[in-house]
């Protein structure tokens, strides 16, 4: 019975890391892929080194945190691991089924609450600890983000192109490679870029997320750390060889219309940020914080058509000058082409803060009220759901 328990508990981690491969490899190597700079083949590799790497060194304490600090190991017993486990399952499930990119580390953490809550278990302050990362790592996110966007971006933008040239920038001579003709040194620079912050990126999912694979296996002792991190390792790297292909795809295509600069700017303060709490044992999204990243960046390139103090009271109040009517016909496009270069207006190549093009701001501008809320919602909703379920399965079976 233990034997068939184990397999059962194996069969699911691998089950759970696998679509973690699918999905955070289309998130760490879109932009890599597609602009042309990776093939798929190539991104999947190196994906499955660097999570393994970040699973490896930070990912432990993460594993330490969700296998016996939320709730002491001797609570994960072979079966509530197993429960535990198929819990975060179902949350990809759903995430999968409604298209929104909801939170694995978020939904397991609270399928472990559950569990800790049904046995009286549940080490409070451990818990209270991680919410309150959960709610300012956006709010970080967002406003680094806001402040690039607003004070930086334009700037970055003029001095680096990162457009590529047709032709590719790597040629090779029999097997050594070599710079391709034609190819300019700001471009071989640029190609180097990406991939190295794709696989920062990468690094940074294998240690937030190794631990949601495994960490119930280890705490109940059923295999090692090093074990567990291996074990996870391997399937994220199945999954980033198979299924991630049409993540890759989607990812891809998606990001064709936003500028590459822009991509990268993202996943650097997305991966740093998760790798900081990685690092001091706290379970976070890469999802969560690159969506705010992504917002925080396009709100602060929309507020640079007008004064900051303008901008702050027309996203709390609706408008920036002016009734609806007046200025809906001049609202400026925010998303993609707020996060466009900046027309070259001033001696510098740069407008002056509040004189570039684009008219009145308004507070919808800043964003589509439908889908955030959507992707917000199922950021709160999938955890609740795990925990409840959680809870009401190990209150009513004791395993």
């Amino acid at each position: 019975m233990v034997e068939a328990l184990l397999a059962v508990g194996v069969v699911v981690a691998v089950f759970v890391g696998f679509n973690i491969g699918g999905s955070s490899t289309g998130v760490s190597f879109g932009p890599a892929v597609g602009s042309g700079t990776l093939s798929k083949t190539a991104a999947a590799a190196l994906m499955s080194a660097f999570a393994l790497a970040g699973g490896w060194t930070v990912g432990r304490n993460v594993i330490d945190t969700m296998g016996g600090e939320i709730v002491p190991s001797s609570a994960f017993t072979l079966a509530a691991s197993v429960g535990v486990l198929f819990f975060v399952g179902l949350a990809l499930l759903i995430s999968n089924t409604f298209g929104v990119p909801a939170s694995t580390s978020m939904t397991a953490v609270g399928a472990i609450a559950g569990l800790g809550a049904a046995t009286g278990t549940l080490n409070a302050d451990v818990m209270l600890r991680i919410v309150g990362w959960w709610l300012v790592a956006p709010v970080v996110a967002f406003w680094i983000c806001a402040v690039v966007g607003r004070y930086f971006y334009p700037h970055l933008d003029a001095a680096f192109a990162l457009d590529r040239s047709t032709g590719g920038v790597v040629a090779f001579d029999g097997v050594r490679p070599t710079i391709a003709p034609g190819a300019t040194g700001r471009e071989v620079v640029g190609t180097a870029g990406v991939v190295v912050i794709a696989c920062y990126m990468a690094f940074s999912a294998g240690a937030s997320n190794v631990a949601n694979a495994v960490a119930p296996l280890v705490g109940n002792g059923s295999v090692t750390a090093s074990q567990g991190v291996v074990l996870a390792s391997a399937a994220i790297a199945v999954g980033a060889f198979t299924i991630a292909r049409r993540t890759l795809d989607t990812v891809g295509n998606d990001l064709t219309d936003l500028p590459l600069l822009a991509a990268l700017i993202v996943e650097v303060v997305a991966a740093s940020l998760i790798t900081f709490l990685s690092a001091i044992g706290i379970p976070a999204s890469l999802a969560v914080s690159a969506t705010m990243s992504i917002v925080g960046l396009g709100w602060g390139r929309a507020t640079r058509t007008t004064t900051l103090g303008d901008a702050v009271s027309g996203a709390v109040g609706g408008t920036i000058g002016g009734d609806r009517e007046q200025v809906d016909a001049q609202r400026p496009e925010v998303s993609v082409d707020a996060l466009a270069a900046d027309r070259p207006d001033a001696a510098d190549g740069v407008p002056r803060m509040g004189e570039e093009h684009g008219g009145e701001l308004l507070a919808e501008d800043l964003f589509d009220p439908g889908t955030t809320g959507r992707v917000v919602s199922f950021w709160i909703f999938t955890p609740t759901v795990s925990f409840i379920c959680s809870y009401a399965l190990f209150a009513v079976v004791p395993l």
